[in-house]
């Protein structure tokens, strides 16, 4: 027998601990899963959500607790992310069992709120399975699935703090919801036929303003299958807003959507019923099928296959899906909704295998969310409403991602992604980054935090910058952040600057320049702590510069406390600013008149041109009216396009370059040395890059009768080696060895896979957006740690 030596204390027989999780631990099946854990290991206590996360005390043998503790995070629910598990003795008070007991509401916000996550696969099984309660009811979840952030009207996060507190729980969800053996314990979203919500179908008008609910006997996901199989346009309410929804292969139904939604030749997102309705169609990676069918479910932007046809028992999309992109923009169903018009139905009912599913709103504007407002903003787009009565509290659009060398390149975050924070490299004090005017999101951040917020849009429309609003109220409702301190952008015009003056109420606001803030995104984004300076390459169509001109084609010498502007393109007029963008060959006839190239009417830019539009561009040019200049690469690829004969008018932005971009993927050539950018140096100034010889070389190609995809191959190659060639030269002259790419030129995987692949083999470390968007999308990420880092000096 062992006995304590002499004046040792007894190991209590009882330990009690009080332990906090913090992290995404409400709506994600944690407390039950707590309560499981505690049970197995014959603790008694109690867990509760609190504005601090999930508190437990737990009660019983030492060893037990310890096992308990450091189970909590390796064994956490598949949607929780565990950040911290602190955990603190406290004096034992006995008792039996271990209860969940009513949340605790007060104090800061500490806890973080789940995204909006796909139909899981359990939930799918018993949505297919006749003998089972829940079958084809259009809002089965569970804690592993379904609406979180969109709902979520505040914290900490139970039913009555969600859309969901309209809709009592009938006797079986209860018991469901009460029982720890329950897939469904505590899930707030819990639902079934008998408690709602409830689909409705509304007709479109009948010519005289009329409208008619299909009548309830009638099953609504049935009628609306049946009316995308004959060609009707439908409006489908899902998780953050409405799509607007149409057969993708009946050329007519999308020439349609096309025309009501004024879209242009801008490409519709598609939604597949399953992966195997992709394969003929996309060149499909191992990590574009990991994107397509995992919890977040965005659209994933593939390359087409080279030669893809229709094949039996196979849908094609008609080519009015995607003009002139070489990618299909592609989803797979994510709420119960989705699998319902795209899944099993009878004869009578078949419905197509691919849905155009795009955002169910007017062009600029912001997505619907609203039913009564659906019902009037989109009646002159669809020819139906598949309504439900669960209310979206914050809109979100779809996640837009695609992959590069292997790699994720976050185009759009949003739906599945917002609210998860970033972790930063640098605390931040807490303030609110009100990002830029077009592809707008902004970010809160606080401490190592950064919320970046679901797409906005761009803030030209007053609806979008209503509900930029909205989500900034809501946003800061949910992480607790109370900025006290504004962040913009230094363009004197932008409607986000102004917002942040309006809201400033005595709070400071500091102004960054945006090229500077896509480096620092970059930056903060790959854990950069900003000791040490990269070499910023960014390129984008627009950004407000420090001289007033419209810069875009950018090598800054970067951190956080500042910038220098190591290099650019060599300024052109930007003849009619908006009216150049929206004509490219504006852009190429400048272009050609700064080289000392004439307009001959050879080239198709000039002719794209009419007479009198070429007379007065040249008047405009040669007395300098309207004409900012600019550096902007995404200008140059919009003049190369129109000079190739690519892309003349442009209906969406970047389209004359995503054209190019297209042209250029599968193109066989040799590098052409003709196509080099001159290089010059100012006395003083930064290194000018001019693409006057480039253009010389494609205009003595085209002359010659080269085609257009050779063409625009040797352009994208001219642009990675001036990239090569200036982070050499900064190199040589400033000692650093890390290069950034940034800006929403760099969404092309083409040009962003040459110029990494060249720069690695000159020994560089290349940095590249995965995990925020490089164009607009990301700018408050970088705005945010660049006025961070002033208020800290400052301080």
């Amino acid at each position: 027998m062992i006995t304590p030596q002499s004046g040792a204390a007894l190991a209590p027989a009882v330990q009690r601990t009080r332990v906090v999780v913090r992290g995404v631990v409400q709506g994600v099946g944690f407390r039950p899963y707590l309560y499981a854990l505690a049970t197995g290991l014959r603790l008694s206590g109690h867990v509760t959500n609190t504005v601090d996360g999930v508190v437990v005390e737990i009660e019983g043998e030492p060893a037990a607790v310890a096992r308990f503790c450091a189970r909590i995070a390796p064994e956490a629910p598949p949607l929780a992310l565990v950040e911290s598990v602190d955990a603190t003795e406290v004096p034992a008070t006995g008792g039996s069992g271990f209860t969940i007991v009513p949340s605790r509401a007060g104090g800061p916000v500490r806890t973080l709120v789940s995204p909006d996550t796909a139909t899981c696969a359990d939930c799918l099984a018993e949505l297919f399975d006749p003998a089972n309660r829940r079958y084809r009811h259009p809002f089965i979840t569970c804690t592993h699935c379904g609406p979180r952030f969109t709902i979520v009207t505040g914290l900490p996060y139970d039913r009555d703090h969600t859309t969901m507190a309209g809709f009592p729980m009938c006797p079986d969800c209860a018991r469901e919801y009460g029982d720890p053996a329950d897939r469904r314990f505590h899930a707030q979203p819990i639902a079934c036929p008998a408690c709602g919500p409830r689909l409705r179908l509304v007709a479109g008008s009948d010519g005289a303003g009329a409208r008619s609910a299909v009548p309830e006997v009638v099953d609504p996901v049935a009628q609306t299958r049946a009316l995308l199989a004959g060609g009707a346009i439908v409006a489908v309410k899902g998780l953050g807003g409405y799509h607007l929804a149409c057969d993708a292969t009946n050329s007519s139904a999308v020439a349609e959507l096309r025309r009501r939604k004024a879209r242009g030749d801008k490409p519709f997102a598609l939604m597949a019923k399953d992966i195997s309705d992709l394969e003929h169609l996309v060149q499909l990676g191992p990590l574009e099928r990991d994107l397509l069918t995992g919890s977040v479910r965005p659209i994933v932007l593939m390359r087409r296959r080279p030669g893809a046809r229709p094949l039996l028992g196979t849908a094609f999309p008609c080519e009015e899906v995607a003009p002139g992109s070489p990618d299909l923009g592609v989803m797979l169903p994510y709420t119960p909704v989705h699998h319902l018009l795209l899944g099993p139905g009878t004869q009578e009912h078949e419905a197509p295998n691919l849905l155009v599913m795009t955002s169910g709103n007017i062009a600029g504007e912001p997505i619907v969310t609203d039913d009564t407002e659906a019902q009037s903003r989109l009646a002159q787009l669809v020819d139906a409403w598949l309504l439900h009565d669960r209310p979206i509290h914050v809109p979100c659009d779809d996640s837009v991602v695609r992959v590069c060398d292997g790699e994720p390149l976050m185009l759009r975050r949003s739906r599945g992604h917002a609210p998860l924070p970033l972790t930063l490299p640098v605390p931040v004090v807490p303030a609110l980054a009100v990002g830029g005017d077009l592809k707008n999101t902004f970010c809160l951040g606080e401490g190592r935090k950064a919320w970046l917020s679901a797409h906005i849009g761009d803030m030209d429309d007053l609806a979008t910058q209503l509900a930029f609003e909205r989500a900034e109220e809501q946003l800061e409702s949910i992480t607790g952040v109370r900025p006290g301190m504004m962040v913009a952008d230094r363009h004197p015009a932008y409607r986000s600057a102004q917002w942040a003056r309006r809201h400033a109420d005595g709070r400071p606001v500091v102004r960054v320049q945006h090229h500077h803030a896509h480096v620092a995104a970059a930056m903060a984004e790959h854990g950069l702590d900003g000791s040490c300076p990269v070499i910023g390459v960014a390129f984008d169509g627009t950004g407000h510069g420090d001289d007033g001109a419209v810069w875009g084609g950018e090598f800054l010498i970067a951190d956080y406390a500042g910038y220098s502007r190591f290099a650019h393109l060599a300024y052109v007029p930007l003849p009619g600013g908006d009216a150049a963008v929206r004509r490219p060959y504006r852009m190429a006839l400048a272009h050609l008149r700064a080289a000392g190239i004439s307009w001959s009417g050879d080239l198709l830019c000039a002719t794209a041109c009419t007479s009198d539009e070429l007379r007065l561009l040249e008047q405009q040019l040669t007395r300098s009216l309207n004409c900012v200049p600019t550096s902007s690469m995404g200008r140059l690829f919009d003049a190369v396009s129109s000079l190739a004969g690519v892309c003349h008018r442009a209906d969406y932005e970047a389209q004359a370059a995503i054209e190019l971009e297209a042209a250029a993927v599968g193109a066989e050539f040799e590098d052409d040395a003709r196509y080099t950018f001159r290089m010059v140096r100012p006395a003083g100034a930064p290194l000018v890059c001019d693409p006057a010889p480039v253009l010389g070389a494609v205009v003595e190609d085209l002359r010659h009768g080269t085609a257009a995809p050779a063409v625009a191959a040797r352009f994208h190659r001219a642009v990675a080696r001036l990239v090569r060639t200036v982070c050499a030269a900064a190199r040589d002259e400033v000692g650093l060895g890390t290069v950034a790419l940034t800006g929403g030129v760099f969404a092309n995987v083409l040009l962003s896979s040459l110029c990494a692949r060249g720069l690695r083999q000159d020994g560089f470390t290349v940095l590249r957006h995965q995990r925020i968007p490089p164009n607009d999308g990301g700018l408050a990420v970088g705005q945010l740690v660049v006025a961070a880092h002033a208020a800290a000096e400052a301080g």
